[in-house]
């Protein structure tokens, strides 16, 4: 089967337009259908497809560890059942970055955050990628788990704010907020590191640690965390300027979680 044939548009809300000739299939994560042309079905399935020699049990087993990594148990498989090119568009969850990762660049498997997978090729694999070291897993920013895809063909992934993309030879060494990181080369080293200086922990607005990475291999980094922004969002909505729009934003999230209440007690 021929390698997907894609164009990345837009420039801070993307999306993936795929051309697949007859009889090609996609898959995506579930809710990320932008549109489909006419001749494409759409099919859901559990976890990534890929099968398990314990049957129907096995299955289930690798679905429910893919939605620990921050995606959903089901897939959507898109199949083109014409005979001319059809069209499947899938969007980003969020304001950022779609990254095309080519896995045979990689050795076939690259190292990503948890969410950061939007589709690819039908039979890429998305397994749990366990931080070795407990002080990774503590303070690395990603904890104990991070998305493992492998396989063969393109995959995407989605980036928060803009992309760095920084290839580092054997010898070659990066300091990395923790929570910027997107994804690594299989072979990139990974390890987090005390800042050093109480002063600059506590008033340095930086946290604790860093990650550090070490090549060789590709490294991709986002600008702005989605954990950063909720919290920009969060401070601005509540802040204790005392000027209207907090007042404003205060009550709306008020009146947010009173509606949520009761909803919850009226139901039948």
């Amino acid at each position: 089967m021929p390698q997907l044939n894609y164009t990345i548009n837009g420039n801070d809300l993307q999306y993936i337009k795929i051309d697949l000739e007859p009889g090609q299939e996609a898959i995506a994560e579930q809710g990320a259908m932008m549109y489909v042309d006419k001749h494409i079905t759409v099919d859901t399935i559990l976890g990534d497809g890929s099968p398990s020699r314990l049957g129907g049990i096995g299955r289930f087993w690798k679905a429910v560890k893919r939605s620990l990594t921050g995606e959903s148990m089901f897939s959507s498989v898109y199949r083109n059942t014409a005979n001319i090119l059809q069209t499947v568009a899938i969007a980003a969850p969020s304001p950022g970055e779609i990254v095309p990762i080519d896995l045979s660049e990689h050795g076939g498997m690259v190292i990503c955050q948890k969410g950061a997978y939007i589709a690819g090729e039908l039979g890429q694999r998305i397994q749990l990628a366990f931080q070795k070291r407990l002080r990774v897993g503590f303070f690395g920013g990603e904890g104990f788990i991070m998305q493992k895809i492998s396989g063969q063909g393109i995959v995407f992934i989605h980036a928060s704010g803009t992309l760095k993309e920084v290839t580092l030879a054997p010898d070659d060494q990066l300091k990395i907020d923790t929570g910027c990181l997107v994804g690594m080369s299989s072979t990139v080293r990974y390890d987090i590191k005390y800042t050093g200086k109480l002063k600059n922990s506590l008033f340095g607005g930086e946290g604790l640690f860093y990650a550090i990475v070490s090549g060789p291999g590709k490294v991709w980094i986002q600008s702005l965390p989605m954990n950063r922004l909720s919290k920009i969002l969060m401070n601005s909505a509540l802040g204790g300027s005392g000027n209207r729009s907090s007042w404003m934003g205060k009550f709306y999230l008020l009146a947010v979680i009173l509606v949520a209440i009761a909803t919850v007690y009226n139901k039948p």
